[in-house]
């Protein structure tokens, strides 16, 4: 799909007759950085040693939902255990040191051109994540520095992870923006869901195993194969963004 004719359904299903890009509203895992490996891994390994069944693979697909959302998920399918609050949150720190056994995930090749792109043309960059992980967040003021504005939505911010629109929602209060305003960047379906349904201009990434069908599907209004294919195309999509009209 071109660029042209992607901006030209999505203004017609939002009922917009043009766009004035101001904000990005970027995820974190998946698209900052080469995380979701290590993340399904040790998800894997909590899920193992509570004797609650899984596959690594199915982890891809909860992507974007709060960390304690996914640990009361499979408990209750997976173990038939109703768990409360705290007790989520204590299975989500141990989730976290297995996370952090594995070593510091790389940055995901092409995001920083991204982030450098948007921002020189005039954009702002704001992060919004379901994650909770300190060992990620803190990295990104010094390894995306000036890149991000201050204001962020994490996993603490919502009481609605994605695929619930409330993420991006928040991020689009923060910047004090309309859904029109802000286009979204995401590479798994619950958050390309959040982002469809916040009414922003969703770009999917396909960083990891999920296909490109699965991001046009979840409400992707156009899909690039990684973070490097995306830098090289955004120039040209934030400049058919600006001039698209109905």
């Amino acid at each position: 799909m071109t660029a042209e004719n992607a901006i030209t359904l999505y203004l017609k299903y939002s009922g917009n007759k043009s766009v004035d890009i101001r904000v990005a509203l970027v995820d974190c895992d998946g698209v900052l950085y080469d995380s979701m490996k290590n993340h399904t891994r040790a998800w894997v390994k909590l899920m193992k040693k509570n004797n609650v069944k899984c596959s690594r693979d199915e982890f891809y697909q909860y992507e974007g939902m709060t960390g304690a959302n996914i640990i009361k998920m499979m408990f209750r399918r997976g173990a038939g255990k109703n768990l409360t609050d705290e007790e989520a949150w204590e299975y989500y720190k141990v989730k976290g040191r297995y996370f952090n056994e594995l070593g510091e995930p790389e940055m995901m090749p092409g995001a920083k051109e991204v982030l450098q792109i948007t921002k020189e043309a005039g954009l702002r960059n704001i992060l919004v994540t379901g994650s909770n992980q300190p060992s990620i967040l803190e990295r990104i003021d010094s390894d995306y520095a000036g890149l991000f504005e201050a204001e962020r939505v994490t996993g603490i911010d919502t009481k609605n992870g994605k695929p619930n629109p409330e993420p991006y929602l928040r991020g689009q209060q923060k910047a004090n923006a309309k859904p029109g305003e802000c286009i979204v960047i995401e590479n798994a379906p619950l958050g390309v869901q959040a982002g469809h349904a916040s009414g922003s201009f969703t770009i999917g990434v396909t960083t990891g195993p999920i296909p490109e069908k699965d991001l046009y599907k979840a409400g992707a209004d156009i899909v690039y194969p990684s973070m490097t294919a995306l830098a090289e195309a955004l120039p040209s999509l934030l400049e058919a963004l600006r001039t698209t009209q109905l």
